[in-house]
């Protein structure tokens, strides 16, 4: 079977014939479809007497999948491999308990009641499901088109466990990912695709178009708002396209789409229009956008009697269908009480599961703790040679590709090229170009495709070459450090994340020189390293690579481009656990507290105060050394915090904040912070100059506050 022929529309090449729905349980379909419109009907009537309902009744975020149901389940039915995954969206809950969701979770979950899904801390249609020993559903977010870089991810993730790892159990493995027309209108739709194609991954399409994105048609996201026709020349992707009101012909174009990527032909797209038979959502009143004709013609169109006309009297009698509404009927109804008979969630434990915890059981995603204990690690350093920041880093990622197969390194330019810093410079050559590789330009990708990968129990270490380039990939980058807490610990996607940025040798500009690490901070759930020398480059890189948090690694650019972060090699598994700060030299005066490249200003500028400056190198700033800090502080009664971020809402508004807050009766001056002026990093010397703190700066705030 070959991709498209761009001669042939994608419509008529739809018609081909294909057995593959022949195998499917078409009772269970109807029984699975009937159940899903009732749990739509109470939900939908729930919201709809808002006001009459008692309170722990409602459900606050309402969706229904009136209309998308037919096509869900037989999708749902063809996704029977161990190995399958899913990247879904709101309207996807009729694929949920195809693939084994419980009608109770189903509906206790949007009540936010305890158990299910998220245990009430995410909204009820964000779904999960981490079938141990079958197809999983990837964690939903709430944002639109997040579901498709996971989703290729995991696709990829299925490559490397088959053809790398050598695990013939992922062999035939898809992974299917979901989404509205709306959707194909985002980046991560398109990111998916470039490499689905151009890797030819295992991966599934299922674009299901109503016509309207809330109240936008579908013209306003695609040319001619039909994304199969759109896509006829994409070399690599088989695309089929058709009515999904009718089940035999959204079986067949499945079925035929599903043979192809098990076959390892590489990916496919299915296109079928279904109808919005809702609003939009609870509060959406589609009255107020739509004519009483296109609703009409919508309800005309439902899927669910065309499925009871194509299974009686074929396939089912009409006394057997009464019979599948029925059971359904009574299943829905007491999976509806036993849901209201659910505890709300447990108030004391909503700060659980930020970050994973050593006892309990393990979430999905990541290396195990039984993998991570394997791997060889020591606390103290060894003398080696003296090595600049990059060849750490290098040396550190070499290191962990070979005693750790899952280890896969990618970015932009990180291959061939060895990366813009040449810091990857001869991974791939010695590695292979399936453990070190290139991506497309694609922040939104790289980082999603890492999360995809992470679930699947790999460890990426993604680049994104310079920090000012995170900013597309934000959603993806949020939606990773949450999802332990979203999920409960069902789910974890510890990745690590390789980022430079902040001013280089005698040069700024507001692009490549952006630091702003409070974002990411601020960010719940993530970890974050900035080292300021080659020896803590080593041992934090690998204490993130080992760790099942996902870890942002901030690679100053001063400290690549010059010798100033060199230090002696400390050791091929040297470690330094995260949250651990440094002090690098004793004083009893006053406390500086500093990371990245500023440790090295400020440790010149304190080479002038001998004996009266404790100089603190936090190394991490999420977690950080708080208990050090505030120690110091509390001995000296002086506090001086030096970064490069801006000054309004940086790092050193939280420890100031700290030191305040908790050393207060200590000090003898007020606690200041040395900072780049709020304005963008510039470019010319003199310029940058102005803005960065420098030795003389430090040394004269130093002074001052010595003096107070």
């Amino acid at each position: 079977m070959t991709a498209i022929d761009p001669s042939h529309t994608p419509r008529a090449k739809s018609r081909a014939k294909s057995n593959a729905g022949q195998h499917l349980d078409w009772r269970r379909i109807a029984y699975l479809v009937n159940a899903s419109r009732l749990m739509d009907e109470v939900e939908e009537t729930t919201n709809k007497n808002r006001t009459s309902v008692p309170k722990e009744h409602l459900v606050l975020y309402q969706f229904s999948a009136r209309g998308h149901d037919v096509g869900q389940a037989i999708l749902g039915s063809f996704m029977d491999h161990p190995h399958d995954a899913a990247g879904a969206y709101y309207r996807s809950r009729p694929l949920l308990i195809t693939l084994g969701l419980s009608l109770e979770d189903a509906m206790a979950s949007p009540l936010g009641r305890s158990g299910g899904f998220s245990d009430g801390r995410d909204i009820g249609v964000v779904c999960n499901l981490p079938n141990k020993n079958g197809p999983i559903v990837l964690p939903m977010s709430g944002d639109v088109g997040s579901q498709y870089t996971p989703s290729a991810g995991w696709a990829q993730a299925i490559q490397y466990h088959r053809d790398v790892l050598g695990d013939e159990s992922y062999r035939g493995a898809m992974s299917v990912v979901l989404g509205g027309e709306a959707s194909v209108a985002t980046n991560g739709f398109w990111s998916a695709l470039t490499m689905a194609t151009t890797l030819k991954l295992p991966m599934l399409f299922y674009i299901e178009d109503n016509g309207l994105g809330i109240s936008v048609k579908g013209e306003m996201q695609t040319p001619g708002g039909n994304i199969a026709d759109n896509l006829a020349s994409f070399a690599n992707l088989l695309i089929r396209d058709g009515d999904g009101y009718n089940p035999g012909e959204s079986a067949a174009l499945i079925g035929e789409c599903v043979e192809h990527v098990r076959a390892g032909e590489g990916p496919a797209l299915v296109r079928l229009t279904v109808p919005r038979l809702c609003s939009h959502s609870g509060p959406d009143n589609q009255r107020g956008y739509r004519s009483d004709r296109e609703i009409a013609d919508d309800e005309k169109r439902d899927p669910l009697p065309k499925l009871q006309r194509h299974v009686v009297p074929d396939i089912l009698s009409a006394a057997e269908w009464r019979g599948v509404e029925e059971e359904a009927k009574r299943d829905v109804e007491a999976a509806l009480n036993a849901a209201r008979a659910r505890p709300g969630p447990d108030a004391a434990t909503v700060k659980k599961f930020i970050y994973a915890e050593s006892d309990g059981e393990e979430a999905l995603g990541g290396l195990s703790r039984r993998e991570i204990a394997k791997l060889p690690s020591k606390t103290e350093a060894e003398h080696g040679e003296m090595v600049r920041f990059a060849e750490a880093v290098r040396k550190t990622l070499a290191r962990e590709l070979e005693v750790n197969p899952k280890v896969l390194v990618f970015g932009e330019d990180v291959g061939r090229k060895g990366g813009v810093h040449l810091v990857t410079e001869g991974l791939q050559k010695k590695f292979g170009e399936a453990r070190v590789f290139d991506t497309s330009l694609s922040e939104e990708g790289i980082i999603g495709r890492s999360v995809g990968m992470a679930i699947a129990g790999l460890m990426p270490v993604a680049e994104i070459q310079f920090r000012k380039y995170a900013d597309p990939a934000t959603e993806q980058l949020n939606n990773c450090g949450t999802m332990r807490w979203r999920t409960a610990n069902r789910f974890a996607a510890p990745i690590v994340v390789r980022m430079p940025g902040g001013f280089g040798k005698d040069v700024g500009d507001p692009w490549h020189s952006l630091s702003s690490e409070v974002t990411w901070a601020h960010a719940i759930g993530w970890q974050v390293c900035i080292p300021s020398n080659a020896a803590d480059a080593v041992g934090l890189l690998r204490s993130a690579m080992r760790s099942s948090n996902p870890s942002i690694f901030f690679e100053h650019r001063s400290l690549l481009m010059t010798s100033d972060g060199s230090a002696r090699y400390p050791g091929d598994d040297y470690v330094i656990p995260l949250g651990k700060g440094n002090v690098l030299t004793e004083g009893t005066r006053i406390s500086v507290i500093t990371w990245g490249a500023m440790v090295h200003r400020c440790a010149e500028a304190a080479d002038q105060f001998r004996g009266d400056v404790e100089l603190i190198d936090l190394r991490t700033i999420a977690p950080w050394d708080r208990e050090l800090v505030i120690q110091s502080v509390t001995k000296t009664g002086r506090c001086l915090i030096v970064h490069e971020d801006t000054t309004t809402a940086g790092f050193g508004a939280e420890v100031a904040a700290r030191v305040a807050s908790e050393a207060f009766w200590h000090l003898d001056a007020p606690v200041e912070r040395l900072t780049v002026d709020d304005v963008p990093m510039p470019y010319h010397p003199d310029l940058l100059n102005a803005v960065l703190p420098d030795a003389a700066k430090i040394a004269a705030k130093i002074e001052e506050l010595l003096k107070a």
